[in-house]
């Protein structure tokens, strides 16, 4: 009868936590030069969030985005990302202040502090988002750009001028209550 109790108390923490969730949340980037645009969209963003403490987790499967041009999927998929050796880029990290933000329907900035992994690299990042609650749904955004050598993402010489070094990324996502 013990071990019943103290297995009732140790779940309670984890049901009464207020965690919120999505997988459909939308990552898109964008990549400019003289020579050619490159743009890809993945619907696939998982992001949990903990309400109480405003840490939150993202996970991005490289194989979702999705580009206009099949070769470029596949020269993205296979020579630079290598999608095969690194399936997934990931963040974790918290908003900062948490404590003093106060959830509304207007979208107000936060700041988000926290590890990014691309292509088995970490690099601890900083960045601008916003955030609303709305019907009971977490709605978040933001926009920021990734310096592709940080993550030794490698661009062959032949290529260099068609492919930007710094990427600009565009996330937006609605978080449902779990």
């Amino acid at each position: 009868m013990k071990i019943k109790i103290i297995y009732l108390l140790m779940l309670v923490p984890l049901v009464a936590r207020d965690i919120y969730f999505t997988r459909s949340g939308k990552v898109s980037f964008f990549s400019s030069t003289p020579i050619e645009d490159i743009e890809a969209d993945n619907g696939q963003m998982t992001c949990v969030m903990n309400l109480e403490t405003g840490e939150v987790s993202f996970r991005i499967p490289i194989l979702g985005f999705s580009f206009k041009n099949g070769l470029m999927q596949e020269h993205f998929n296979e020579n630079y990302m290598e999608s095969d050796l690194y399936p997934n880029a990931s963040f974790k990290g918290k908003i900062n202040d948490w404590s003093n933000i106060e959830l509304a329907e207007t979208p107000q900035a936060v700041r988000l502090d926290g590890t990014m992994t691309i292509h088995g690299v970490s690099k601890e990042i900083s960045e601008k988002g916003h955030i609303s609650l709305k019907n009971d749904n977490i709605f978040g955004s933001s926009r920021f750009q990734v310096i592709v050598a940080d993550y030794d993402i490698e661009i062959p010489k032949l290529l260099r001028e068609n492919i930007a070094k710094v990427i600009d990324i565009d996330t937006e996502l609605i978080l449902k209550k779990k």
